[in-house]
């Protein structure tokens, strides 16, 4: 996974200074005070909310939020621990030697889609379709990668076979007609 920095304002508590204890599924803001969780969101984020009166006359207020409610509220998403977990792997040295390739494997199947397979712009209407046809789109390279490595690695007959092809022009046909010596 590529790793995308926190999208917090200038000046703000980032999210990872808020301590998240497993154990009580809460939070703990830098003030000492517990988030408690209130409510799963229909994208699957669960959302932690902070008693207002503990926010009202808090000294961190100004650099916490700016709700009008006087609320922190914090999003954690049902499957957090594994983006956390990747964000573990981000920092070993094993991490570092292979994400260079990333732009020479994956990014670059975007980028062939894209310029040669029409996924740069949608012609259908409707996110179902488009989804469709990305899919369709995607087989199709995946099976044009798969035809090129198999021809790749394909065995060529050697000169004691007992199998021998010969290509013949036949009406502005190729034909290849395999005997048996």
């Amino acid at each position: 996974m590529p790793y995308k920095r926190p999208m917090t304002k200038k000046g703000f508590f980032k999210k990872y200074e808020y301590v998240y204890d497993e154990e009580y599924d809460c939070y703990l803001c830098p003030n000492d005070k517990i988030l408690m969780y209130t409510t799963t969101t229909r994208n699957g984020y669960r959302q932690y909310k902070l008693d207002p009166k503990d926010c009202k006359d808090c000294p961190l207020r100004n650099k916490c939020t700016k709700s009008k409610n006087m609320t922190k509220v914090i999003e954690r998403h049902l499957w957090e621990e594994f983006r956390e977990y990747a964000d573990e792997i981000r920092h070993t040295m094993e991490w570092k030697e292979i994400y260079p390739q990333r732009k020479e494997t994956i990014e670059r199947v975007f980028a062939d889609c894209k310029e040669n397979n029409g996924l740069r712009f949608t012609r259908l209407k409707g996110l179902k379709k488009n989804q469709q046809n990305a899919w369709l789109i995607f087989a199709c390279h995946n099976l044009k990668k798969m035809s090129l490595l198999r021809g790749k690695y394909r065995k060529k007959p050697s000169k004691n076979s007992i199998y021998h092809s010969k290509y013949t022009k036949k009406n502005n046909f190729i034909l290849k007609i395999t005997y048996i010596q």
